[in-house]
């Protein structure tokens, strides 16, 4: 038990808790982020980088980074990746700062322990466990997707953006979503997302290697094999192009769709600016619409 609270405390002593002052004419704040966030990231160098997710810090024109015992920085944003919705953040800390090791999820099955520490507000941590539910791909209502995540039966406790760790207290995902739906269950993106391209993101200060692909800005689901749109993103490509709500999307580029994922999968394969011809159902009629994919980060960057 003692050994199992010195962990906690290591692993508490590296996680940060953020907030994020966004103006309300950010996108980000129109689609349901707000203007003022608060979420959590992890110290991954003793120097004060942080990693967390992108949605915290997106359109940020003020970030306060506040370490566990009280101790306030400014930060910036160091990086953004919109492919895996990662971000650092970086502070000037006076002294070294305690960080935690990364390492692969690669490794994990399902069943293995894991936990989540997570920033309750400025200094205050909570912490809850869980076990390793399930690996696999992953796509969201929003243009999202994941190759490969992992889901833990635990508490999502905070905005997101904490450290899932694993027995050693190492840090192998990132908290993004709840998955209060399916039960008690937080979705982290694996750290392979990060790790894979560390070195372009600190660099550069985004993802060089990715391929661009086409962003519409739309919401969507899979009913009965069919692809419907929930929502569209104001003044996205989608909206624009006359898309709407309850709209069926049958097929992009003569290619038919039964399920949202192959949505996603055919704009990743178009460049932005490409015009896509997509058909669609729409009171009992079946039209045709044109419309040029964006890069996401040209709509919220």
């Amino acid at each position: 038990m003692n050994g199992a609270v010195h962990l906690l405390e290591q692993v508490a002593a590296s996680v940060v808790g953020i907030h994020a002052s966004v103006p309300r004419e950010h996108p980000s704040v129109a689609v349901g982020l707000g203007a003022d966030r608060r979420g959590s990231g992890t110290l991954i160098s003793a120097e004060g980088l942080v990693l967390t997710v992108n949605y915290v810090v997106m359109g940020a024109r003020r970030l306060i980074v506040t370490l566990t015992d009280g101790t306030q920085y400014d930060g910036r944003i160091a990086a953004q990746d919109f492919t895996s919705n990662l971000a650092l953040v970086k502070i000037e800390p006076s002294a070294q700062l305690p960080h935690l090791r990364i390492t692969s999820s690669r490794d994990l099955v399902p069943g293995q322990d894991a936990f989540i520490v997570a920033s309750t507000g400025n200094e205050a941590r909570r912490a809850d466990s869980g076990l390793v539910s399930y690996i696999g791909p992953f796509d969201a209502l929003w243009e999202f997707v994941l190759e490969r995540c992992v889901m833990v039966s635990a508490m999502n406790l905070g905005f997101g953006g904490a450290p899932v760790c694993n027995v050693k207290g190492e840090l192998f995902g990132v908290s993004y979503l709840s998955m209060a739906e399916v039960g008690r269950a937080v979705l982290a993106i694996p750290t392979e997302c990060f790790l894979d391209v560390r070195d372009e993101l600190v660099s550069q200060g985004r993802r060089v290697s990715a391929r661009p692909w086409a962003w519409l800005g739309l919401l969507s689901y899979t009913l009965r094999e069919h692809v419907v749109v929930a929502g569209l993103l104001p003044g996205g490509p989608a909206e624009k192009a006359g898309l709407k709500q309850g709209d069926v999307i049958l097929a992009i580029d003569g290619q038919g769709l039964s399920e949202r994922r192959a949505l996603y999968e055919a704009l990743r394969s178009r460049q932005p600016g490409e015009a896509l011809n997509l058909r669609i159902f729409r009171d009992n009629k079946v039209h045709t619409l044109e419309v040029a994919g964006i890069r996401v980060e040209d709509y919220f960057g």
